[in-house]
């Protein structure tokens, strides 16, 4: 692989508590260049901890440390807040999974898109209208005129969604952070999210780090895939040779996935070992 657009070293992510202090992230490695990267484990592993450490989005009481998480040759962790507030929307954009939740209630969605247009492009109100119409009919929507002045609760979900990256696209990021963007859609929206991913991805080489529970998903659409597990990620390995899995926890999530071709009286139950935390990941 060419130079990453990021790059992460030993990534920690700890919090306080009345036994001192708990690792929640332990020593996250991993590079992404111009490829889709999935992240995947049970929730609680860490993965959300790790993508919003990238945008810097952590609860106060967190403390993040890495020796080394680069973007566009910039270290993250010691950027100044201002320049790190640029940054976000700007070079490095994050998807949420509900945007009902997201999006703010009181602002019509139009409204939300043409202020980040207004941010980051330096736009007149005529010119963030405009691109924000444009932007709303590049991620297939309808008659973007008749959508802008809607409010989030008006909108559904998967249409929200696709308001959700519109806003994310403004400033044509080249990372992209989804974190559970389509968990909450149905099967035919969801494939019109990730084409529509796939096609932004097209435009410009843009690095993509997909949170997801659903390993069938990161099968069909992901290039690589890390495995993460309490905090740590166990093992690495292309997408499509899944299937391949080693390491026995990523095999228990396997085995516990119901399928048509092997019907079975009762799913397998995940064993879990305490070395899982300790060894190093499988490359």
């Amino acid at each position: 692989m060419s130079d990453p657009i990021l790059s992460v070293r030993n990534l920690r992510v700890t919090f306080p508590s009345l036994a001192g202090r708990i690792e929640a992230v332990r020593g996250v490695s991993f590079d992404i260049g111009n490829e889709k990267v999935g992240l995947i484990g049970e929730s609680g592993s860490g993965k959300s901890l790790t993508g919003r450490s990238i945008m810097r989005l952590l609860p106060k009481a967190a403390h993040p440390v890495a020796d080394r998480m680069r973007f566009d040759g910039k270290e993250i962790l010691s950027l100044p807040e201002g320049e790190m507030r640029g940054m976000r929307g700007g070079e490095i954009a994050m998807i949420l999974q509900d945007p009902k939740f997201s999006l703010n209630p009181i602002m019509s969605v139009g409204d939300q898109i043409a202020e980040t247009c207004r941010i980051h492009l330096k736009l007149s109100k005529r010119e963030a209208r405009a691109r924000t119409l444009h932007l709303l009919e590049q991620v297939h929507i309808n008659d973007p005129a008749r959508v802008y002045p809607l409010f989030p609760h008006e909108v559904s979900g998967g249409m929200g969604q696709r308001i959700m990256i519109a806003m994310m696209i403004v400033a044509r990021p080249s990372l992209i952070i989804a974190d559970e963007p389509t968990s909450a859609l149905d099967v035919s929206v969801r494939g019109q999210i990730l084409r529509i991913l796939d096609e932004l991805r097209a435009e410009r080489p843009t690095g993509l780090l997909f949170i997801t529970h659903d390993l069938n998903l990161v099968r069909r659409f992901c290039d690589r895939v890390l495995i993460m597990y309490s905090g740590r990620i166990v093992e690495e390995l292309p997408a499509s040779r899944l299937d391949e899995a080693e390491h026995p926890y990523t095999r228990g999530l396997l085995d516990a996935i119901p399928r048509l071709d092997r019907p079975r009286d009762r799913l397998a139950t995940l064993q879990r070992d305490p070395r899982w935390i300790t060894e190093e990941a499988g490359r």
